[in-house]
């Protein structure tokens, strides 16, 4: 049995490539062809290295997560208090008004948003992926109610919930155009709910 051509390219860039791909499309709407243009791979070393568009896409939004809340859990540990992590991960969303960033929004919100719960592994995946944010902020809630933040008797899995809902949204709010005044409003409404 003869063993195919070994993989002539850097997987990790290719990966990268297919997650702007993933990004910019959604799921559904990246074409193998848009994807092949991007990775600069022929399809055989597309299926060599992946197996499939779907397998290519979970590894994409696997490593977008993970880079993700890595940086999130780096700039929590950061911070002064959790509280403080909190308001400048808002604010600072909420001043991407206009950019590119905000048009391309977050993968893991648009993918969760696309792929629904259809049952298969991409919105699985998916669906994961909204957990471990709301997992990331559950832990700020916790967090800030032992630095005497927020009160402790609310339920922090609740508010880490309220937390993910009221990022979706504002990320929703961005992609849509809203500009950084409005955009400012709301993230103010939201953490007022906090203290």
């Amino acid at each position: 049995m003869t063993r195919g051509r070994p993989i002539a390219f850097n997987p990790d860039q290719a990966v990268s490539a297919a997650m702007q791909v993933f990004w910019a499309r959604g799921y559904d709407s990246a074409s193998t062809r848009d994807l092949l243009e991007a990775m600069q791979l022929s399809r055989s070393s597309l299926y060599q290295a992946f197996g499939s568009k779907e397998q290519l896409f979970l590894e994409a939004l696997r490593r977008y997560r993970e880079n993700l809340i890595g940086r999130l859990h780096r700039q929590l540990e950061a911070s002064p208090s959790a509280l403080t992590f909190v308001e400048g991960l808002f604010r600072d969303t909420a001043q991407d008004a206009g950019s590119e960033r905000a048009a391309i929004g977050c993968l893991i919100f648009n993918s969760a948003s696309e792929l629904g719960q259809r049952g298969d592994l991409p919105s699985r995946e998916a669906g994961e992926s909204v957990r471990a944010i709301t997992e990331l902020f559950r832990q700020a809630v916790v967090r800030a109610q032992s630095e005497g933040d927020i009160d402790p008797h609310r339920d922090a899995r609740s508010l880490a919930t309220y937390l993910t809902v009221g990022m979706a949204g504002l990320r929703t709010l961005l992609k849509s155009g809203a500009d950084a005044d409005e955009a400012t409003h709301v993230v103010e409404l939201i953490l007022d709910t906090l203290r």
